[in-house]
Order: C-alpha cells, then sequence, then structure tokens
C-alpha cells in the first residue's frame, strides 16, 4: 500500500508542474531578448536550442535566460555562432593612392603594390616605424610586407 500511495503521489508532483507548452511559451518569451535567430523544443523540461548568433555572448544570454524560466530541467544548446565577416581589402589603385599619401611624409620609404600585397623597401628610423605601419595598416592590404632597413 506504501509503494502505491508514493507512487501516486511522486506522478501528482510531477503532473503539477507546468506543462511543456506553457514552458516553450516562457522560453520563447526569454529568448527574443536574446537576439540571433534562435528556435527551442521542450520535452519533458529538456528545452533543445537551434539556431545561430552572432557571437558567443548571444548564445551564453540565450541559453541563461532559457535557463531561468520555472519548469526547465535541463537545456541542450546546439546554437551555432555566425563566423565574422571576411576582412575588407581595398583594391591596388586604392591602397596607391592611399599609400602615396602616407609615404609621401617619409623621404627614404618607398612603397609598391601588387595583388593586395604593399612592399615596403629603403630606409626608416626606429621611432618612426610602428607609426608608418599602423597608417599602412589601417587602409586595409592584404599583407604588409617590411624590407625597410632601420637606421
Amino acid at each position: 500500500m506504501r509503494l502505491i500511495y508514493s507512487f501516486v503521489l511522486a506522478f501528482f508532483l510531477v503532473s503539477c508542474g507546468p506543462s511543456d507548452e506553457k514552458v516553450l511559451t516562457s522560453v520563447n518569451a526569454g529568448l527574443a531578448a536574446a537576439g540571433g535567430q534562435i528556435s527551442a523544443a521542450v520535452a519533458k523540461g529538456v528545452v533543445t536550442l537551434n539556431g545561430e548568433c552572432p557571437d558567443e555572448a548571444c548564445k551564453t544570454a540565450a541559453e541563461a535566460a532559457v535557463k531561468s524560466v520555472k519548469g526547465v530541467k535541463s537545456v541542450v544548446n546546439n546554437i551555432t555562432v555566425a563566423p565574422p565577416p571576411p576582412p575588407v581589402i581595398n583594391p591596388d589603385a586604392a591602397l596607391n593612392t592611399a599609400l602615396s599619401d602616407i609615404v609621401g611624409a617619409y623621404n627614404t620609404v618607398k612603397a609598391t603594390v601588387a595583388d593586395g600585397v604593399v612592399t615596403l623597401t629603403g630606409e626608416i628610423k626606429r621611432s618612426q616605424l610602428t607609426e608608418l605601419m599602423q597608417k599602412i595598416s589601417a587602409i586595409n592590404p592584404k599583407k604588409i610586407e617590411n624590407q625597410l632597413q632601420i637606421k
């Protein structure tokens, strides 16, 4: 008799929790604030998240929002993070125009461009090298080949 009573009590307690449909409604409300393109499914209190987020913070926020929902027993996070966009590389003509302005301030430095690669030749003072490299990096070449002699 005691076993039957325990079974009935356990069944009653389990059935008193929110239904999967109610959990899903609450989960979807929480996911709307997280951002990204995320969908959720709920089965017996286990929430499975699918979709894509723009960054890791979005993925973490989505999981945290779901875990705080009443009736969620666990979360399976299958959300992927979108890869970053490829870097923008300026075409050679644009690089040449920008380089002539930059290198013009350094009398002993020459720069050439081929297939997005900037090659630096000539001489430069050590104190000027960092500034020059930063300026050239800012115009988005594919690569900078530094063949400068430090004086």
